[in-house]
């Protein structure tokens, strides 16, 4: 439950009698109607209001809920000396002054108040009486995006305007003006105001379908007593607000934290075991080095010039004994090209096929090769695709090909491709790829103008990666989609 759901709840428990005790010495609301009555006719007598068209009779069926033995159902318009709208001026905003006549539109009522930073005058003039906001009035949205919102208007107002979107309605009793505004705002009425919000047309609402309303009516000295448990309770509601917003962008964010972690933990060696009979990452490395070469001597890859050494400097944390630092390059050939016949057909991938989060997934488009072969990124089953560009890269759209067409693809060109020397486990390096130190520090050297930003070639050919034997490898990735399942479930 948020912090309106509860509000909600106290006002629905407000307006059913159920937020204070009845006192049989506060009289009943049945009473509070004959003096309602009595002042009605009193302001007919006076001229001061016309006598209004009778409402229909209150059924049974159309009460919504119980209330107390003292209570009365009352349709709004029986309780209230006038509910109607204002009227905008001819020749709308182009009438504006800076001082005069405040002119009050939507967007000056709020549930909490009238907000007047920014409101508009409108010259003596055009003051129209149909239209003129007095003081203890409340006033209600009733078309538009912020229909239902509604505020009461201050004992010391001076004086005001409103135009046709906003709803004047003015109590017979004044005092019954504060509970009434809640009833207002409760889920109750606002269910009903945006009842009428249907069709093409979103009609609003008028005030013939707002005097008919349904108001569940105390007497006086309750609704002074229901008015100030609300406000007494409406402080804990706003701290009970802030708090649950807190601990809802703390769960929404956990299982993304979670995720980072388990990756963090993984490439430092710290999320399964190391185990002596799988070797050394130097007898890997040797292997990868003597695979290079011999790619190199069969030309199958170009020589490419050597790598400087890795510095103490570079090495952001500690590994295991048996692991060893490389740098990207060392291991992987960095967007390397393919040979495929033009009539062959392949694997498409543009950037919108390739998914982003802490998964590898892809769909594709097929094509001819002869189509895609120039002007796009090329790739192969068992390389890892990864954006380049921002966001693309930060949303961590990468993966590794598998399955494509005839085994191979191309792509857009903001794409960086890792194609490995020798025999790896590709899905840790993927993992590697989506870490958050990897991420972090790419985005620290990218280039590019705002927006359209990349992750250099360099900067990833240098970057130096923690490589564990290749057993380890395996059951690191193992463990990895293992608990990435758990932490996928608390985001749904």
């Amino acid at each position: 439950m948020n912090g309106q759901d509860l509000k909600n709840s106290i006002l629905q428990l407000a307006i059913q009698g159920k937020l204070v005790e009845q006192r049989e010495e506060e009289g009943t609301a049945k009473e509070l109607l004959e003096q309602i009555e009595t002042e009605k006719e009193a302001l007919i007598k006076e001229k001061k209001i016309k006598k209004q068209k009778a409402l229909p009779e209150i059924t049974e069926d159309e009460k919504p809920f119980e209330i107390p033995e003292n209570w009365e159902w009352v349709r709004l318009g029986n309780i209230c000396e006038k509910i109607g709208s204002g009227s905008t001026p001819t020749g709308g905003k182009s009438v504006y002054k800076e001082s005069g006549i405040k002119f009050l539109r939507s967007q000056n009522i709020y549930n909490n108040g009238l907000r007047l930073k920014g409101v508009a005058y409108i010259p003596e003039e055009l003051n129209k009486q149909g239209s003129v906001v007095k003081p203890k009035d409340i006033l209600l949205n009733i078309t538009g995006g912020s229909i239902g919102r509604c505020a009461l208007v201050p004992g010391d107002f001076d004086v005001a305007n409103v135009n046709q979107h906003v709803m004047i309605i003015r109590n017979l009793i004044p005092e019954n003006r504060f509970l009434l505004h809640y009833i207002l705002v409760s889920s109750y009425i606002q269910s009903m105001i945006m009842s009428v919000q249907v069709g093409v047309s979103r009609e609003g609402l008028s005030a013939e379908k707002l005097k008919r309303f349904l108001i569940p009516l105390p007497p006086l000295a309750e609704q002074k007593r229901i008015v100030e448990k609300i406000e007494e309770l409406m402080p804990y509601v706003e701290e009970y607000d802030k708090a649950y917003t807190e601990v809802t962008k703390l769960n929404k964010k956990f299982p993304e934290d979670m995720q980072k972690s388990i990756l963090q933990y993984a490439i430092q060696g710290k999320l399964v075991e190391q185990r002596e009979e799988e070797g050394t990452a130097e007898e890997l490395y040797q292997q990868i080095q003597e695979e290079k070469e011999r790619l190199i001597e069969e030309g199958e890859i170009k020589k490419s010039k050597a790598l400087p050494e890795i510095m103490e400097e570079e090495i952001p944390f500690d590994i295991p004994e048996n692991w060893k630092w490389v740098r990207l390059g060392e291991i992987f050939q960095i967007n390397p090209r393919n040979n495929v016949e033009n009539d062959t057909n392949v694997s498409f991938i543009p950037m919108a096929l390739l998914e982003e989060g802490y998964q590898s997934k892809f769909t594709y488009d097929v094509k001819s090769w002869g189509d895609v072969k120039k002007g796009y990124t090329h790739f192969s089953d068992g390389d890892i695709v990864m954006a380049k560009i921002t966001p693309c890269f930060q949303n961590l759209k990468s993966a590794v090909m598998a399955n494509l067409e005839n085994g191979v693809g191309a792509g857009t060109t903001e794409l960086h491709v890792f194609r490995a020397f020798h025999d790896i486990c590709i899905e840790y390096f993927l993992w590697f790829l989506k870490s958050p130190i990897f991420i972090t520090t790419c985005v620290a050297n990218m280039t590019g103008t705002a927006g359209q930003q990349r992750v250099g070639t360099q900067t990833i050919t240098n970057y130096v990666v923690p490589l564990p034997p290749l057993e380890e490898q395996k059951r690191i990735v193992e463990k990895i989609e293992e608990m990435l399942t758990y932490t996928g479930k608390l985001i749904l």
